[in-house]
């Protein structure tokens, strides 16, 4: 044990240029690290620092929130307030419900983190409609898009509970998505809204056990939508939308809607922060919009595929145009041997 130690003496003393190439490569490495990791950080915190608005935040107990002169947020059809939810629809057939701001927003980079829930005794697929949160230049608008008006103009992030369109295998329900209006473009019930959408995710937002959150993030230009929906308290990105134009003054709102199928769609919170955000003096000239529009909008378009005809349907066409062109050829057939017979006749 004596002679080992004294080797390693040994070699250590002999070699002092390695220990030191070793610490040297070590420190280099920590280093490098360090710059990447904050050069990361930076990336992703680009703002620096987030401030609460109560103005246009909506939480317990919901003081402002009402029908008083001094009330902040204004109920619309179904919407009821209770000690811990604001239910925007129950789990009813034909319900709409909604809950707007009355202070337009004039914040130029902000977030906003909505927990909500729904829930209903309807199984996976037969329930519905869903909820969907606006900053719309129109409020308090009943309609067909989720308990607003269609043909809106702002944003809208739809959170759809139920599959319209019959072919949808290639995404499973709820789905939350992006869509922007600018006050032509329509909301497309048949098709879940895809010609119009921007972005979305699938998110298994019903009838947890857990909280649901979705929180929409806007600075830059630059619009990220998240959700935490699987009880692990962490953010998961959805959608992300670059070179979005959203005009000032526009209104916050919730809204839901069920037809023939239904669910509870409850809001327990909508949080509005203020972010503090680095700009160039060029980003601070940004050009001010008066309808909300996306720079090269080609991108998000989506190709919406015709439905075809399934295989039982391609039968029973095959089919009845067997039958047509038969009884087409009987008739035929039956009109040339009058006109044969007549024709016979004259020469009698």
């Amino acid at each position: 044990m004596v002679v080992t130690v004294r080797r390693l003496r040994t070699f250590w003393f002999l070699n002092p240029m390695l220990n030191f190439q070793n610490i040297r490569k070590s420190t280099c490495l920590l280093v490098t690290v360090c710059v990447l990791m904050s050069q990361s950080l930076a990336d992703d915190q680009e703002f620096m620092e987030d401030f609460l608005k109560r103005e246009y935040s909506l939480v317990k107990p919901y003081r402002g929130l009402g029908f008083s002169s001094s009330a902040q947020w204004d109920l619309m059809g179904t919407a009821v307030v209770t000690t811990d939810y604001v239910r925007l629809t129950p789990d009813q057939q034909s319900r709409q419900g909604a809950v707007w701001s009355r202070i337009p927003l004039f914040l130029q980079d902000w977030e906003l983190k909505v927990h909500f829930k729904i829930s209903g005794q309807g199984k996976k697929n037969f329930n519905g409609d869903g909820l969907a949160i606006w900053l719309t230049r129109d409020r308090m608008q009943n309609g067909p898009v989720f308990g607003n008006m269609n043909q809106f103009v702002g944003l809208a992030i739809l959170v759809d509970t139920y599959p319209n369109a019959e072919r949808s295998h290639d995404r499973a329900f709820p789905y939350i998505s992006v869509t922007l209006g600018n006050g032509t473009s329509s909301y497309d019930h048949d098709q879940d809204g895809r010609p119009t959408e921007l972005g979305g995710c699938t998110a298994m937002a019903r009838n947890t056990v857990h909280e649901t959150y979705l929180l929409v993030r806007y600075f830059k230009n630059k619009l990220t939508l998240m959700v935490d929906v699987d009880g692990k308290q962490e953010w998961k990105e959805c959608a992300e939308v670059t070179g979005l134009r959203l005009p000032k003054g526009y209104f916050f709102g919730a809204s839901s809607a069920t037809g023939d199928l239904s669910d509870n769609h409850d809001i327990i919170s909508m949080k509005l922060y203020e972010l503090t955000v680095l700009r160039t003096p060029e980003e601070e000239e940004e050009e001010q919009v008066t309808i909300p529009r996306v720079d090269n909008m080609e991108q998000f378009q989506v190709a919406v595929e015709e439905e075809g005809m399934s295989g039982v349907q391609f039968f029973f066409t095959v089919l009845f145009s067997i039958l047509g062109l038969g009884v087409l050829a009987v008739v035929g057939l039956m009109l040339y041997s009058r006109w044969k017979d007549n024709r016979r006749k004259r020469f009698y």
